[in-house]
């Protein structure tokens, strides 16, 4: 329970459905900050007392697991250390692999239970993943990368659901999150600014930004603050001679360079994708794929190749990152995830 709407209205569902519930939220940071602002962050002192009020309402048991240390290693180092390498990590994704769906099940299933539950909005049939009716919340992208072993042993409540019907829930059971907003940025990174977080880790070494030919047009301090695909916040002294906007087209941490060019080299129709996952029904049909979280969607074939997955889109993607998750889909049901490497 996150202290938020979702995860409230999840724990009430299947407490009155019958099951044996006991909620749990996660101490995720070792110095919680006491007030949130807006939608920023979450994981504050005031979630977790949110949550347990939730929890006092719904008549269940309470309890507050520290999982500070391993999502300090799993997630917050394992982000750093991919923009460190030139990629463009989900820490979402990776949290719910690593923490939620890894450390908080390995424990739960060790204590006696059978599952745990979530407030995502994804559907769950048979142990198969699917995506939830409301379509502008959907998250069954950020739990793409699950094994079928995990999702044997998970149960995602508001699947059936829009985000519109659960806060409405939320209020008539006498829940005081009903209009609480949602958490839609990095968790640990609070106050948004992505680039200062991964400068105060990293620090600031100026490198380079050049162009396609290799000519330098702009200067920055760490190619780690960069990623594909990227317009705004580019320091760049020579404007394009079309007088276009330039976009991030590639990264390299060793010479610390950022090149960039126009949109159109963005676009990429092939992409190579290492560390499947294969948690669904065996591919048929129509395929789709998913590049980004709440990303386009992209028609596709695929094959297998020395472990890994090369993907092909029947119409060109742009902005197409090394780090993040291709997740496979037939019709709305998951068939599996990979992790992309390159793409062209």
């Amino acid at each position: 329970m996150s202290g938020g709407v979702d995860s409230a209205v999840a724990a009430a569902r299947i407490a009155e459905a019958g099951h044996d519930v006991t909620g749990v939220h996660l101490a995720l940071s070792a110095n919680p900050q006491s007030h949130r602002t807006g939608a920023r962050g979450c994981c504050t002192i005031e979630d977790s007392r949110d949550a347990r009020r939730a929890a006092d309402v719904i008549g269940i048991p309470f309890y507050i697991w520290d999982m500070a240390e391993r999502f300090q290693r799993d997630v917050i180092e394992d982000f750093v250390a991919e923009y460190a390498a030139g990629r463009t990590p989900n820490p979402c994704l990776r949290c719910n692999e690593k923490i939620k769906f890894s450390a908080v099940l390995d424990r739960a299933l060790a204590l006696g239970f059978d599952a745990v539950a979530t407030g995502h909005h994804a559907k769950l049939v048979d142990g198969v993943l699917s995506r939830s009716v409301d379509q502008g919340k959907d998250q069954s992208y950020v739990l793409g990368v699950l094994t079928r072993e995990q999702l044997s042993h998970a149960i995602f409540p508001l699947g059936g659901s829009t985000k519109a019907e659960v806060r409405e829930e939320a209020a008539r059971r006498g829940l005081t999150v009903a209009d609480k907003p949602d958490s839609h940025d990095i968790c640990f990174i609070a106050d948004g600014d992505t680039r200062g977080f991964l400068a105060g880790r990293l620090g600031s070494a100026e490198g380079p930004i050049v162009d396609q030919s290799g000519a330098v047009v702009g200067s920055h301090q760490g190619a780690h603050g960069y990623t594909v695909g990227q317009r705004k916040g580019l320091r760049i002294d020579r404007p394009a001679p079309d007088g276009r906007p330039r976009y991030v087209l590639s990264i390299e941490p060793v010479s610390n360079t950022v090149t960039v060019g126009p949109r159109s080299a963005l676009q990429v129709t092939s992409i190579t994708c290492g560390r499947p996952v294969w948690n669904g029904p065996s591919a048929s049909g129509d395929l789709t794929v998913q590049l980004r979280a709440h990303g386009e969607v992209y028609a596709c074939r695929f094959e297998e190749v020395g472990g890994g997955l090369r993907v092909e889109l029947d119409r060109p993607a742009t902005g197409v990152a090394a780090g993040q998750a291709a997740v496979l889909y037939s019709g709305d049901t998951v068939i599996g995830s990979a992790t992309i490497v390159s793409a062209a």
